[in-house]
């Protein structure tokens, strides 16, 4: 190679890489343009929500929106549970959250060990069933749940035990939850469940001391999805439960609402609307990692 073509391919070179610079940088500068405005899209709601909440009714209604309150008003968050009673609220809301968590998570595991260690006639062909069931929509379950809690004498129970049930009882099983749970069972080597056979151990010892342990972040992942589904119900206890027994979500539609006029006082709604917010985002900063954990390690093996 004479020393001409030498110094051409050198230059060569550096411009190739000098545009493979230019474009890297340039896609990087788009990507993140794009990410920080579609997490300003995404934020600015919850900005939104905040700010609402701070200001008062005649500020709200303001033809130019303020984008930060002229004069904060944290007596706002005050009124809000004192016209839509929280606290009653947050109780209700929780006695239904943690019953129903316990044992949807008592069901789930027990089912979930049964499908992945045990062998009965009819197994898969059973698992293949209630697999199915989760291609039926959601509405035909409210249908014959409504229909069987009716038939109780649960609906619209004033009964503190009737009243909890109706919220806890339909929901108690989860399909999904099943699935999950199984795969992650499934991927725990079945030579420890042989060698604790061997050794004597009952099915409940093997199940308590070693499969829950291990599949520990897969079941903090329920508990946590359990517990946001039950924090965020809304259509059924509106639908079935008696108004002493609204959870979180049905105090904040028809609070705030003046019943002469029919107007809501969406400042102290947006304030009550924060309150309930708070805990979710907590729940998600400080746990997502469990959530993400729990679902990945769950679907390797089939």
């Amino acid at each position: 190679m004479s020393k001409e073509m030498k110094v051409l391919t050198e230059k060569d070179l550096q411009q190739v890489t000098s545009r493979q610079k230019v474009t890297k940088v340039v896609s990087q500068v788009l990507l993140y343009l794009f990410l920080c405005t579609m997490a300003l899209i995404i934020i600015f709601p919850f900005y939104w929500m905040i700010i609402s909440s701070l200001k008062d009714l005649a500020e709200y209604r303001l033809s130019t929106p303020t984008l930060f309150p002229r004069e904060i008003h944290w007596y706002n968050y005050v009124k809000a549970f004192q016209k839509a009673e929280l606290l009653n609220l947050f109780k209700n809301t929780l006695i239904v959250g943690i019953v129903s968590t316990i044992l949807s998570l008592i069901i789930t595991i027990i089912t979930a060990f049964a499908f992945a260690r045990l062998e009965f006639k009819g197994k898969n062909a059973l698992f293949a069933a209630l697999l199915a069931t989760m291609m039926i929509p959601g509405e035909l379950f409210t249908i014959t749940n409504f229909i069987t809690i009716t038939k109780l004498g649960w609906y619209k129970s004033d009964d503190p035990i009737k009243g909890y049930a109706v919220l806890i009882v339909p929901f108690l099983v989860s399909v999904f939850y099943i699935y999950l749970l199984r795969q992650n069972f499934l991927q725990i080597p079945n030579e420890l469940y042989l060698a604790a056979k061997v050794d004597g151990t009952s099915d409940f010892k093997y199940l308590c001391k070693v499969m829950i342990p291990l599949s520990l972040p897969t079941l903090i992942s329920i508990t946590i999805l359990k517990m946001m589904g039950s924090w965020n119900s809304y259509v059924w206890p509106r639908l079935v439960a008696h108004k002493d027994f609204y959870l979180i979500t049905n105090g904040l539609r028809s609070a705030f609402t003046d019943a002469g006029s029919g107007e809501a006082d969406i400042p102290v709604q947006m304030a009550a609307v924060a309150v309930v917010s708070a805990p979710l985002f907590l729940v998600f900063i400080f746990l997502r990692k469990y959530i993400m954990k729990g679902v990945s390690r769950s679907g390797i093996k089939g």
